[in-house]
């Protein structure tokens, strides 16, 4: 009897310290989930620790939901079209956002303007922005001002992040839809006889001597 007694007081512990270990590994091992990130807990640290663009995105889809925006919701990764997230302003104008973590040392560049400019008659905007935790390239925010694409970067997010967590919602809404640079010159120059182009000389030459 005292046999039997011990034999189950031993299993029992056995199968205890076994459920123990499951749940502690379990518990080291899950990620965070993506529904968990909560603007108001985040800061640009948190941010630049996150493992990918989705996560990025995720959190500005959070924002957006919680700034009271409408028409918010993230596009499918795999097909976006050249948009990660679509929402309406308080001017109800659709705007489309594309998002970019890149590390400090990545600026953005001209390709993201291509695609969310391109994107806005799929979704039917009539805005685009791109937002980064970097900065952008020169040639980047060339084209942006020509296309009149909206352009956000790490000094406008962290002020985006801060106003957030003061509850200045109003002003975070005031950056996310301020109108963005524009720059008039572009192809205006090459009206200008006085204006001296830069041009692809071999390409010219070879044309020519056909």
């Amino acid at each position: 009897m005292i046999y039997i007694l011990t034999s189950i007081i031993i299993l029992a512990l056995i199968l205890t310290l076994i459920f123990h270990s499951r749940n502690t590994l379990q518990n080291a091992t899950i990620p965070i989930k993506k529904s968990e990130i909560d603007p108001l807990f985040f800061d640009i640290s948190d941010i630049d620790k996150m493992d990918d663009g989705s996560e990025f995105e995720m959190y500005l889809y959070r924002l957006l939901l919680e700034l009271g925006y409408k028409g918010v919701f993230k596009t499918v990764g795999s097909r976006d079209f050249g948009a990660d997230l679509v929402f309406i302003d308080r001017s109800g104008t659709r705007n489309v956002i594309q998002a970019k973590r890149y590390s400090i040392e990545n600026p953005v560049g001209i390709s993201a303007v291509q695609e969310v400019y391109s994107s806005m008659r799929y979704y039917k905007a009539k805005k685009s922005i791109v937002i980064t935790s970097s900065t952008f390239t020169g040639s980047c925010e060339t084209l942006a001002g020509v296309n009149y694409v909206k352009l956000l970067d790490r000094k406008d997010l962290i002020e985006i992040i801060d106003l957030f967590k003061q509850g200045n919602l109003e002003n975070v809404k005031n950056i996310i839809e301020s109108e963005p640079r524009m720059i008039l010159d572009s192809w205006s120059e090459y009206t200008d006889d006085d204006l001296k182009i830069k041009t692809d000389k071999k390409a010219e030459q070879m044309v020519m001597s056909r």
